[in-house]
């Protein structure tokens, strides 16, 4: 097929993707395309991206080492807050150490590949992030997908292969779902197997476990076989990526994962930045607390006869409405009354389950969430 006849293709089934513009700060009411809306479509969990706070940080680090890195961070740009972010980023999460990338989707790709090669094995839950998926594929090592959480699936293919080297990578909160690894079981399994596990925290660092610690923290679990991975640019408000894990496997992705050794390096003044934030996520339990309310205050409120609301106590509520036509139409209709829900379509999802993704954060108040459950039960 032709380039015109793919995206003919994609508009015929109700899958062409569009962008937005967005002309104001990151928050529960946005400026999009010259209008106000009430939005809950953004990863900005504890309503930090547009915080005083790190707005003034910024503004420092920015005064102190300007607005580029200059070079990799094995040339010239590694800078004092890329060392004090790593440094206070490995004691956050328990950790002995933490190497700090520009994107999580860097991050997924230089861990992934990093840590798996030819004639080593790489297991992989169903609805793993493109990131992980691109990370398997780029490695060359055999790749194993399990059903979605299914352990005894995961058992049976760990059981039976005959590799050296074994890495189980898994989201810890999955981002179009909105549920949680069974982390724990995993590590068992690693354990019982001699397979390393890969932790991907994109959706849980800064919201889940104590201080927001992260989903390792949720469920206690400590551990050299785990490798962990927290993004930096959804709760924590900034941007960027960081992998975490012992001495000698940080030091083995510093040697290692191209995505990190051959990019510029982020600009310091985000790291500074990022500094403060996990200032505020450490003493954001009000934040969490307030989170879990409106989470629960949705959850209560939706009377639900035709869509399905999926089995999630995460920040992330998805909407399962089934059809793209439909679920494009609902999106248009909330839209046109005020309400930016964002559409999530195949191949992100699976065929038949397209869904609103919404996205609550503790910048939401709950006179804003009756509004979206006032406006969805008319709707429904």
């Amino acid at each position: 097929m032709t380039l015109t006849e793919k995206l003919q293709d994609l508009r015929e089934r109700s899958l062409l993707r569009r962008r937005r513009s967005v002309e104001s700060a990151c928050g529960p009411e946005l400026v999009v395309d010259g209008r106000r809306l009430l939005a809950f479509a953004s990863n900005d969990y504890l309503g930090l991206a547009a915080d005083p706070a790190l707005i003034d940080a910024a503004r420092e680090g920015a005064g102190r080492y300007g607005v580029g890195a200059g070079a990799s961070h094995l040339i010239s740009g590694h800078y004092a807050p890329h060392q004090a972010l790593e440094e206070r980023l490995a004691a956050f999460v328990g950790m002995e150490r933490a190497l700090y990338f520009s994107t999580g989707f860097m991050a997924n790709l230089g861990v992934v590949a990093s840590l798996a090669g030819h004639n080593d094995a790489v297991f992989s839950d169903q609805l793993n992030h493109a990131s992980l998926i691109d990370g398997i594929r780029l490695s060359g090592a055999e790749k194993y997908i399990y059903p979605h959480r299914d352990l005894a699936a995961l058992e049976a293919m760990l059981s039976t292969c005959p590799a050296a080297n074994k890495l189980v990578v898994s989201d810890a909160v999955f981002g179009m779902d909105g549920d949680l690894a069974p982390l724990p079981e995993l590590l068992e399994l690693c354990q019982r197997h001699d397979a390393h596990l890969v932790v991907d925290d994109a959706h849980g660092f800064g919201v889940q476990g104590p201080q927001g610690r992260g989903s390792l923290a949720k469920f206690g679990i400590a551990s050299p076989r785990v490798v962990y991975i927290g993004t930096l640019g959804k709760a924590a408000g900034v941007s960027g990526a960081f992998a975490a894990g012992s001495d000698e496997v940080i030091e083995w992705l510093l040697q290692s994962a191209r995505s990190y050794i051959f990019t510029t390096g982020a600009p310091p003044l985000l790291a500074h930045a990022l500094l403060a934030s996990l200032d505020l996520i450490e003493r954001g339990d009000h934040r969490r607390a307030h989170l879990a309310q409106l989470i629960a205050q949705l959850r209560a409120g939706l009377k639900l006869k035709r869509w399905r609301l999926s089995d999630s106590a995460t920040a992330i509520q998805p909407l399962i409405i089934g059809a793209n036509e439909e679920a494009l139409r609902i999106g248009a209709q909330l839209y046109e009354s005020g309400l930016w829900i964002p559409v999530i379509r195949p191949p992100t999802v699976p065929e038949g389950t397209s869904r609103l993704r919404i996205s609550l954060s503790a910048a939401h108040t709950p006179a804003q969430v009756e509004r979206l459950v006032a406006a969805l039960n008319e709707l429904e």
